[in-house]
């Protein structure tokens, strides 16, 4: 393409944008109800959600009573969704299902307002306060649609938040350990296990416990030792109990090894406890 054919096709492309735009700005300055209305659908069947959720939020309040004032509102809440704007969808379409609890859409506006919310969960680390109130959304959904067309990823977005707070709660617990404050490693490691016992991180969980617990004891007043050192070996039977096969068995079985050596040194030097 050579340069005048380019010019030409960038400023018809540029005239066309400015038309729309002109025209655009018209319907919003319009008093004309149906007219934006129309427009609005227009633009959302195109998928320009931003210009179809302007000209929603100006008739809304105009349709009160009218038959199109449900359909205005699930648009106008799906406008913000397909925009990203979760925190905006999630109130739209709660309001959607409340004020119109018998619609045929308020089924898939609970069940996009519980999505909205499980799209707006943030990564682990940070606070996981909108991950739980996601989660009540998802399970409040499910009790009200148990046989709902979106069940199955209903129970998949709520699976993936419910491991997203385990990696939350398992990492908590490690960073103790990586810090070596051992003590502290060893309860939260401990609280980890009885929460989270079917966690895909409680394997894992199970083996720091042993070598925090190794390493506390280790830290310790002497008078002490003996006695952390016996909790080191409770929680090693219970991890070879638990995971025979455990790819941390080696690991787990020389953290037991040391234990069994210092317990030895113990015995020796205080014959009177054997």
């Amino acid at each position: 393409m050579n340069r005048g054919i380019l010019h030409t096709v960038v400023m018809l492309c540029l005239l066309v944008f400015a038309t729309s735009c002109s025209n655009f700005q018209k319907l919003l300055k319009s008093n004309d109800v149906d007219l934006k209305y129309k427009a609005a659908l227009e633009y959302y069947e195109k998928e320009d959600y931003y210009r179809a959720n302007q000209l929603l939020e100006q008739v809304m309040p105009l349709m009160t009573g009218r038959e199109e004032a449900e359909k205005a509102r699930f648009y106008y809440a799906n406008t913000h969704y397909k925009q990203r704007e979760y925190m905006l969808s999630a109130f739209q379409f709660r309001t959607f299902y409340e004020t119109y609890p018998r619609s045929e859409m308020a089924e898939e506006a609970m069940f996009l307002q519980a999505k909205s919310l499980y799209n707006d969960s943030p990564d682990f680390e940070q606070d996981q306060t909108s991950t739980v109130t996601a989660m009540e959304s998802i399970q409040e959904f499910l009790v009200r649609y148990p046989n709902s067309q979106f069940a199955t990823e209903a129970n998949k977005m709520f699976d993936d938040l419910s491991a997203k707070l385990d990696k939350k709660a398992f990492e908590s617990a490690r960073l103790y350990y990586r810090v070596r404050n051992y003590k502290s490693a060893v309860v939260a490691f401990t609280n980890f296990l009885r929460e989270n016992a079917s966690s895909p991180y409680s394997e894992e969980a199970s083996y720091l416990r042993i070598d925090a617990q190794y390493r506390y004891a280790v830290d310790s007043v002497p008078n002490k030792q003996e006695e952390r050192f016996m909790e080191a070996v409770d929680f090693y039977q219970a991890f070879i109990d638990q995971y025979p096969d455990s790819r941390f068995l080696r690991n787990a079985e020389q953290v037991y090894t040391s234990t069994q050596s210092e317990l030895d040194k113990i015995k020796k030097n205080n014959p009177s406890n054997s």
